[in-house]
């Protein structure tokens, strides 16, 4: 039998929008104000799994998420990220990309963003000749 997934089985008041390919749920444990979650509907563990058309209803629905939080968070940036796979971090093995608003001023020094998974390699800048 296989573990139980929580996004296949998620409340239905935790759901924000949908469409055919996907939902978009707040994240349970928010980095950030807003922080959102597009989930696939259908049970992948990667993003490379999904056909064209899954992709690009995902995508609408990333569209419709960021302004949802446009309007109500009015952030200054987004992050969007996946974790595909256990060695790039991924905990639940159900294809789902964040989210993220970003603030000015959350971070003294947001430089590099997404590179930051590896500390040593994110601080490109300052090693340039």
């Amino acid at each position: 039998m296989a573990p139980h997934c929580p996004f296949c089985d998620l409340p239905i008041d935790r759901i924000v929008d949908r469409n055919d390919a996907g939902v978009a749920v707040r994240d349970a444990y928010p980095v950030s104000p807003g922080h959102t979650l597009i989930i696939s509907s259908r049970h992948v563990s990667s993003f490379f799994e999904l056909s064209d058309a899954e992709r690009e209803q995902l995508l609408c629905l990333i569209d419709h998420a960021k302004g949802a939080l446009d309007e109500q968070y009015r952030p200054d940036a987004y992050n969007i990220g996946i974790n595909d796979g256990v060695a790039a971090g991924q905990t639940v093995p159900h294809l789902h990309i964040h989210l993220i608003p970003r603030y000015k001023g959350d971070l003294p020094d947001p430089r590099g963003g997404v590179r930051w998974v590896i500390p040593g390699k994110a601080d490109y800048w300052s090693k340039r000749g």
